[in-house]
């Protein structure tokens, strides 16, 4: 398989969406012509033009609902916020219209619109541009919500978010905009709602979310030298969640950590801890342990962000300090 970048990888899966069904289309700022302020509509403009990329002023709201009212007519939007952040302003419309529809109408109303947005600490964005937020949506019934990891699950789950007759909260971490990785090629699209096992072991479970992944497989493999061995599991998605897969990989190593660069209270990482603790009691050796970023606005100071950031020597002393439990 080809190595491919992350942006590329996702970029792929919307416009092999984009060509397949033409009722797909992009709202956002900056979006159109100039591609995105990630690239991810790079090209994209050449071939559809300003009718499927469609370039907005800054009202999230307005576009944001002008996208729910399409759904239910009949497109398939995505709207681009670019930081999660700005999706604050579209919440009362996405939780009181997109995620609700369906129920309110006994099944009768589809609202395929899909929110894509950046998260995450990540050089020194601040406070207005380095929100997560997908918790807040994984709260709310009727919404799925995709956390992909790297470039062959962005292509993976975007496809699928595009095919879906259900609102997708979209989330990527900027950290992971310059990683790459094989990516299948042509059509290719991962379910939501199961889990993957990113590398096996038996003695501690680590489940991690988005850009914790790839830096929890850093953390294991340090732990392999040392003698350590760490099963890593990767959601993929937060709702629906395959607390299976969890629980499974849970019973065979006998401890667990949950690895999320979010605030802890009411978390997703909350959710599973509390999950596993219902369904694999019996099987736990240890306390459950998380790991979280720190419990404060992310600061604009590189060293200040740094501190309340989840670095992958932490990942192995919470590791260690589990085992020893």
């Amino acid at each position: 398989m080809p190595e491919t970048g992350y942006v590329e990888a996702a970029r792929a899966a919307l416009a092999q969406e984009m060509e397949r069904d033409a009722t797909i289309f992009v709202v956002g700022e900056g979006i159109g012509e100039r591609g995105g302020n990630f690239n991810t509509t790079t090209g994209l403009y050449r071939l559809y033009g300003p009718q499927r990329l469609r370039d907005t002023p800054i009202c999230e709201r307005g576009f944001s609902t002008l996208c729910v009212g399409a759904a239910i007519a009949g497109a398939r939007p995505v709207v681009d916020f670019m930081f999660a952040d700005f999706a604050l302003d579209a919440f009362g419309d996405l939780i009181n219209q997109a995620s609700r529809m369906r129920w309110m109408s006994s099944g009768r109303v589809t609202v395929p619109v899909v929110i894509r947005a950046c998260i995450g600490l990540h050089r020194s964005a601040s406070s207005h541009h380095s929100g997560s937020f997908y918790s807040f949506l994984v709260h709310q019934p009727g919404f799925h919500v995709a956390l992909p990891s790297g470039p062959r699950t962005a292509k993976g789950l975007l496809a699928t978010a595009l095919r879906s007759h259900d609102p997708v909260v979209f989330m990527e971490h900027r950290a992971l905009l310059a990683l790459k990785e094989e990516v299948p090629a042509g059509d290719y699209a991962i379910p939501f709602g199961r889990a993957e096992v990113v590398r096996e072991g038996d003695e501690i479970t680590i489940v991690a979310i988005s850009a914790m992944v790839p830096r929890c497989a850093e953390a294991a493999a340090i732990l392999a030298e040392q003698g350590v061995s760490v099963e890593l599991v990767d959601p993929l998605t937060a709702a629906p969640l395959d607390i299976e897969s969890i629980t499974a990989s849970v019973r065979k190593t006998g401890r667990l950590l949950v690895v999320e660069e979010d605030y802890a209270p009411c978390s997703v990482a909350a959710e599973i801890a509390a999950r596993v603790g219902d369904e694999a009691f019996d099987d736990l050796d240890a306390p459950i342990r998380r790991l979280h970023c720190g419990f404060a606005p992310a600061p604009y100071s590189p060293a200040l962000e740094r501190e309340i950031t989840i670095g992958t020597g932490a990942i192995v002393q919470a590791v260690l300090d589990l085992r020893s439990e």
